[in-house]
């Protein structure tokens, strides 16, 4: 089964549950969901009308709790760690992950020391075996880890939640892509229209070229054959020109022997 559909079924799970219970039973689902090792969307959760009426009772630590996992990061809870109860370890490793694709989102090149200090890691081997065993094998994440240069580059990571105010940012962000991309299209078709004209008068050009250089091969074979007709027939008529000229030629008498 793959992580998508795994994540169908436990949300699926998790929000037929909230929808029929409250106070601590809610609360306790709300751990048992964050504590979940296959579970890293709680947007729909969040959704629930139960849930959203733990706002101002009693358990609204609780809805904090499900509101850090869904937007927040490990560094969020240290800021606000008097305000909401403490993790369990599952809890803890859960939120560490969900850091790592919060950090993803807007850098595929991830410095070893700035997961490190998001991470409260002490060192590269704790830091690595972290995000071999419980990112990438747990399939939220692809990459290469790369010692040498001590960073993280991500080929791949799973989607978090979107945080309020962010689908509106993600619309205007697509819009302006998209006015970019009509943009540019129109401008490779006009690019294609000017080459296709261009190729035209090329051809046309050539055209006028093949033309004129044919035109110029009749006109010299013609005068060729002119010249060879005159030059033929100037020779005919030269020899009777001879011939009767010579008969015409008066003759010279001999001078009488003495």
């Amino acid at each position: 089964m793959d992580i998508e559909q795994k994540q169908t079924e436990l949300i699926e799970y998790f929000v037929k549950q909230a929808e029929n219970l409250r106070g601590d039973s809610l609360a306790n689902l709300i751990i048992e969901a964050t504590s979940h090792s296959s579970l890293f969307a709680f947007s729909e959760i969040l959704s629930v009308p139960n849930v959203v009426e733990l706002q101002g009772t009693e358990y609204s630590i609780f809805l904090d709790v499900l509101r850090l996992f869904a937007h927040g990061t490990w560094s969020d809870y240290k800021s606000n760690a008097g305000c909401l109860p403490t993790l369990v370890p599952d809890q803890v490793r859960k939120l560490k992950q969900l850091s790592v694709l919060t950090l993803a989102e807007t850098n595929k090149v991830l410095p070893y020391d700035q997961l490190m200090q998001e991470l409260d890691v002490a060192n590269v081997r704790e830091l690595e075996d972290f995000l071999i065993n419980e990112c990438m094998y747990a399939g939220i994440v692809r990459g290469k880890l790369d010692q040498l240069r001590r960073y993280f580059e991500v080929q791949f990571a799973a989607g978090r939640d979107l945080r309020p105010g962010q689908l509106s940012s993600m619309l205007q962000t697509l819009t302006t892509w998209l006015n970019t991309s009509d943009n540019l299209l129109i401008s490779i078709q006009e690019k294609i229209k000017w080459a296709d004209t261009m190729s035209e008068l090329d051809k046309k050009h050539r055209k006028e070229i093949e033309d004129k250089v044919e035109d110029v091969k009749k006109n010299l074979k013609a005068d060729f054959e002119l010249r060879g007709n005159e030059e033929i027939a100037y020779a005919e008529h030269g020899g009777v020109m001879d011939y009767e000229e010579d008969r015409s030629r008066p003759k010279r008498r001999r001078p009488p022997l003495s």
